[in-house]
């Protein structure tokens, strides 16, 4: 069912002719003048006045006909149709909904608390009315359904390359996660203008034990980080003592100065200086 444009005119300019109207019937009952043309008009008048109804900014009204959609209005202000449409009023403003917390496994199988918050609007006011129930609770059942599947696609965090994780990529996740609920919500009429997620925890039963992976992670990569710098800064020190000439080394004195550096640059605490004045062998 697809949203059409229903009857409706302007409000104050029938609102104008039933003045009129009015006012001609009082003129002829002061005169005594009943006739059949006055009573019709009364009837008439009388008939016309349920057709008003008024629409507020950003909302619109469904109407049916003995149980026939005929169309919605959207145009706000004082509007005029026929009086025996019925008309259900329906809000087109942008909504928040905030999911509960869940827990959900990642794509890895560790146990996370995730929640999200979705920004909608109702955009088709007939498949909103007419295709789902109750299409507020139908958002939110929904986009805690497509949470779940989305959070059981991703690794909680990065650990090859550029993988894609919830918390390393807030941007892919929260498009990937939008795309998934308009699809589901898209039978409701309803507009998904925004995605994203708003907790993002492992659950407590783990979260020592990846706190403790995480720290791990950030020693070995700086560890790594500290051994490549310093075997550059050694391979750049024996490299310029031999083309300046200011020392000739041979293997031993080489590997025994390459052992003394990488100490001293690869120590995670102060060294002290050893001098030693007399010779290597």
């Amino acid at each position: 069912m697809n949203e059409n444009i229903g009857f409706s005119i302007n409000g104050y300019g029938i609102f104008i002719v039933l003045l009129a109207a009015a006012a001609f019937i009082v003129s002829q009952a002061a005169i005594g003048n009943i006739e059949i043309v006055t009573v019709l008009v009364f009837i008439v008048t009388v008939a016309a006045i349920p057709g008003f109804f008024m629409v507020q900014p950003n909302q619109a009204k469904v109407m049916t006909f003995f149980g026939s959609y005929v169309g919605s209005v959207k145009a706000s202000g004082l509007r005029w149709t026929i009086p025996l449409f019925m008309r259900k009023n329906i809000s087109l403003r942008i909504r928040n909904f905030e999911s509960n917390q869940m827990k959900v496994n990642d794509n890895h199988g560790n146990p996370i608390e995730i929640a999200t918050v979705v920004v909608w609007s109702v955009d088709d006011t007939a498949e909103a009315s007419f295709e789902v129930d109750d299409y507020i609770s139908f958002v939110n059942i929904q986009s805690e359904s497509a949470l779940r599947n989305m959070a059981i696609s991703y690794p909680y965090d990065q650990h090859e390359g550029d993988e894609v994780a919830l918390r390393s990529h807030p941007q892919e996740v929260s498009e990937a996660l939008k795309i998934e609920i308009q699809q589901r919500l898209g039978k409701a009429g309803v507009r998904v203008h925004e995605a994203r997620i708003s907790h993002l925890a492992y659950a407590p039963e783990i979260a020592n034990a990846m706190l403790q992976r995480q720290q791990a992670s950030a020693i070995i990569a700086a560890r790594r980080l500290i051994v490549d710098g310093a075997v550059g800064m050694v391979e750049m020190a024996l490299s310029q003592l031999s083309e300046k000439g200011i020392v000739e080394l041979d293997e031993e004195r080489k590997a025994a100065m390459v052992s003394n550096l990488l100490v001293v640059l690869c120590s995670d605490k102060s060294t002290q200086p050893v001098v030693n004045t007399g010779s290597l062998y």
